[in-house]
């Protein structure tokens, strides 16, 4: 899959960071870690007629009135009206969480590589995770270290480390999303200087939302692409991710568990790590210098991956229009690679590359449009559903599979040009294969 090229080449460049949240921790504790709900329903169990203000505050059959950080504010009250802290109470309750003992992908991750984490949790399970690996965990209410680590943990909402810092309440909240602090300054730098995959968050999260509000008009203006990722172990509705895809600059990646996910990208890793200072040097000179990439490197798979790695690690801006150019020329060549004799995997290539691109920008009024819609033409009159003489199946496959992952414009676009240019049967099946 062409994104864990991409977040490999991230991990492999220390350009990686996972933003995590509870059902991370829940991951990794074999789901001893408790829900948000979960957690505030056990400090209910504090109270006196526990019962009576579960039952208001999360009601089984009618809708809360309440959302989880306004509910934590009337059990903060309730609580100190009886003596209790609900931030020391939260650090209490967390502490006596443990790590899975089956984690081993995850744990092969965590102790080895450099990376960032920013984290919503108050538990120390990420540390305890980087093992003997070098690690820095930076939380409100602490000292900031100033040396420098494999691995760095933000726990922008608090952590067990210092209680009163905690991000908890409404009141707590108010007070974290209108500051100016160390951590919410990190936040952002994090987010626009990352490849950032999110981990045990649900796309409905208002907290996730709000964090992320203000990503995707940096990520649409400036870089190629968005470079942020939600990885989802339950399926997601196509009409959920296209509008997550055009709000938010998020590709979902659904169907994923959190150790299946850090299994696949360990596999990743090594083969992308061998290659990444070549295909540094190799964009900057494309870029900058007016050199050209060579036809032995575009016939290879991966070298479009590479190169889209290269341009997102060096930070090359979308409106830049020698990267558009560029990029164009790129996607040029690899048709012109198809008219060749016998050039079967050229046909399996060019469908790859060009559902990667339109999953990353938005084709529409971009110097390569053109080019980029006569390569998609060649590609789709050249597939074939079934086996045949003279065309590509393998290239059909592709389409077919990866079409819910371009971008709804591109979609659309797409789907308009073929249907003004050709009467193939299979390129009008694909495109139609999503409503609109």
């Amino acid at each position: 899959m062409s994104e864990f090229f991409e977040i490999a080449y991230a991990a492999a460049t220390n350009r990686l960071c996972l933003f995590t949240g509870t059902g991370f921790s829940k991951a990794i504790s074999d789901n001893e870690a408790p829900s948000w709900q979960g957690l505030l329903e056990d400090l209910c169990d504090l109270l006196p007629h526990p019962e009576e203000i579960k039952d208001l505050l999360f009601p089984e059959d009618r809708t809360q009135q309440l959302s989880l950080e306004e509910a934590a504010q009337v059990i903060s009250i309730k609580l100190s009206a009886i003596g209790k802290n609900i931030h020391e109470e939260i650090a209490e309750l967390i502490e006596d969480v443990d790590l899975d003992d089956d984690i081993e992908d995850i744990e092969e991750f965590f102790s080895n590589k450099s990376f960032r984490v920013v984290t919503t949790n108050y538990d120390k399970l990420a540390e305890e995770l980087t093992g003997e690996n070098s690690c820095q965990s930076i939380t409100p209410g602490r000292p900031i270290p100033r040396s420098s680590a494999n691995v760095k943990i933000y726990h922008v909402h608090g952590s067990v480390d210092s209680p009163e810092n905690m991000v908890v309440t409404s009141e707590d909240y108010f007070r974290f999303i209108n500051s100016d602090t160390y951590f919410s300054r990190k936040l952002s730098t994090v987010l626009h200087e990352n490849t950032v995959v999110i981990l045990g968050y649900s796309l409905g999260d208002t907290n996730l939302k709000a964090i992320i509000s203000d990503y995707k008009g940096f990520s649409k203006n400036h870089v190629i692409g968005s470079n942020i990722f939600l990885v989802s172990r339950s399926n997601v509705d196509q009409h959920v991710k296209d509008y997550y895809s055009h709000c938010y600059g998020i590709r979902v990646l659904d169907g994923l568990n959190t150790e299946r996910f850090f299994r696949k990208l360990n596999n990743k890793i090594p083969k992308v790590a061998r290659i990444t200072d070549r295909s540094l040097r190799s964009i900057r000179k494309v870029v900058h210098e007016g050199f050209h990439f060579k036809e032995a490197f575009l016939k290879l798979d991966d070298s479009f991956y590479r190169i889209i790695s290269s341009l997102s690690a060096e930070r090359l801006s979308l409106n830049d229009a020698r990267v558009v150019e560029m990029l164009g020329d790129v996607i040029e060549s690899k048709r012109e690679l198809t008219l060749e004799n016998n050039a079967w995997e050229q046909y399996e290539h060019l469908a790859g590359w060009l559902v990667y691109l339109a999953s990353l920008m938005e084709i529409r009024g971009t110097s390569m449009e053109n080019k980029f819609l006569e390569a998609t033409l060649r590609s789709m009159n050249t597939m074939r559903k079934e086996y045949y003489i003279g065309y590509s199946w393998h290239a059909y496959k592709v389409w077919k599979k990866r079409w819910p992952t371009v971008i709804a414009s591109n979609r659309t676009l797409i789907k308009n040009h073929i249907e003004d240019n050709t009467d193939w049967s299979d390129a009008l099946v694909v495109v139609n294969s999503i409503e609109s």
